[in-house]
C-alpha cells in the first residue's frame, strides 16, 4: 500500500495525476449558487432563473476533477439536500451578505450542516457573495452573524469563509484554492 501512495503521490506532484472530487453548492434561494457553477465551468456570468431541479456540472481547478452540483436553495429544494451531501467530498455555503433580513434563516441552514455528525470532517467552504453590493456585512460581521467563531479557529480546519463578489469575479478564487487542498 506505501508504494502505490507513493507512486500516486509522485504522479500528482508532477502534474500526471488527477484527483477527484463531489462538491454541492448549498445556501439560501439568490445566493448565487447556478452563477458559481457557471462562473467555474463556463467562466460567464449571465441572469438566472431561480434553480428548480438539481443539476450537475464538471470543470477542472487545478489537479482536481470537479463534479459540481448545485441544488438550489429554496424552501422545497431543501428538503433533499442531505441526499446531495452526505455524498459529497466538500461543500460550498453561499451567502448573501447584503440581505441581512435573511441572515439568522442562512445561519439556520448552515448550522444543520455543521452540526451534522457524517459532515465533521467534510470540508465546507462559506463564501460570503455579493460584498459590492450596498449594505454588504464585513468578514467579521458575517462571521458573528453566522455564529462561526468557534468553527473557525485554528483546531478546526475543515471551515473556512471567504468574501467573494461572483459579479465582479473577485474573492471565490482564495476559497477554492484552500478546498482543492481539502479534497
Amino acid at each position: 500500500m506505501f508504494l502505490v501512495n507513493w507512486f500516486y503521490s509522485a504522479l500528482e506532484s508532477m502534474g500526471l495525476y488527477m484527483r477527484s472530487g463531489k462538491i454541492v453548492l448549498l445556501g439560501l434561494d439568490n445566493a448565487g449558487k447556478t452563477t458559481l457553477m457557471h462562473l467555474l465551468t463556463k467562466n460567464h456570468l449571465k441572469q438566472h432563473n431561480p434553480t428548480q431541479n438539481p443539476t450537475m456540472e464538471q470543470t477542472t481547478i487545478g489537479n482536481v476533477h470537479i463534479s459540481l452540483f448545485d441544488v438550489g436553495g429554496h424552501t422545497i429544494a431543501r428538503r433533499i439536500w442531505s441526499d446531495y451531501y452526505h455524498a459529497a467530498d466538500a461543500i460550498v455555503f453561499l451567502v448573501d451578505t447584503a440581505d441581512t433580513d435573511r441572515l439568522p434563516e442562512s445561519a439556520t441552514m448552515l448550522h444543520e450542516l455543521l452540526d451534522d455528525i457524517p459532515l465533521t470532517t467534510t470540508p465546507i467552504l462559506v463564501l460570503g457573495n455579493k460584498i459590492d453590493a450596498p449594505g454588504a456585512l464585513s468578514p467579521p460581521d458575517l462571521e458573528l452573524a453566522l455564529r462561526l467563531t468557534s468553527y473557525l479557529d485554528a483546531t478546526n480546519c475543515n471551515v473556512n469563509l471567504c468574501m467573494c463578489s461572483l459579479v465582479k469575479k473577485t474573492g471565490y478564487h482564495e476559497g477554492f484554492l484552500w478546498l482543492s487542498k481539502q479534497l
